[in-house]
């Protein structure tokens, strides 16, 4: 029922997705992967292949990463994507944790942001769809489920950590499992 879902997402999408020109490319050294554009279909699948009970709402797949609930929009006529988790209600957010969030926004959050939205504080990670590549989509949703995971605490994306901690171990086993699983695409 969910694969017939996204399958129904991807072909009402598709018409809006922009075809690629074909042009003259410098050909690619030996060894070097060249990845295809990022289109809602593939992302949809990559989604399908991390959680196999991901649900398509309109334009958005929502599914589960680690007891953590994500929302994808991809929006093909913009070229961009955003994915997120909602972390809390806004409206308890003091001038401090506001303080907080713009600070770890500027150095430790990475690719990933706290942004508020419709009475909603969340972690968003948004890219240009396009050039989006595989292994940055899986990253930024590890970064924005990290963001969701240690607000209030270190307010970190979770990938560029000093000091021997255990926080690039955690960053990196998930990212490794989610690579595992989206490994044929």
């Amino acid at each position: 029922m969910h694969v017939i879902r996204l399958t129904v997402l991807c072909l009402v999408l598709l018409p809006f997705v922009a075809t690629a020109q074909e042009s003259a490319t410098p050909e690619t050294p030996p060894g070097i992967t060249v990845e295809p554009p990022m289109t809602v279909p593939r992302l949809a699948e990559i989604v399908q292949a991390l959680d196999p009970d991901a649900v398509a709402r309109g334009p958005a797949l929502e599914f589960t990463l680690d007891d953590i609930p994500v929302i994808v929009i991809a929006d093909p006529r913009a070229d961009r994507m955003r994915a997120m988790v909602p972390i809390a209600g806004a409206a308890g957010l003091g001038e401090g944790d506001l303080l907080r969030m713009m600070q770890a926004n500027f150095d430790s959050a990475l690719d990933a942001r706290y942004a508020v939205a419709n009475g909603r504080l969340w972690g968003v990670f948004i890219h240009p769809l396009s050039p989006l590549e595989k292994d940055q989509f899986l990253s930024g949703l590890v970064q924005t489920i990290t963001l969701a995971k240690t607000y209030g605490t270190a307010y970190s994306g979770g990938g560029a950590v000093f000091g021997g901690g255990d926080t690039n171990g955690i960053y990196r086993k998930l990212f490794e499992e989610l690579r595992k699983k989206g490994q044929a695409l």
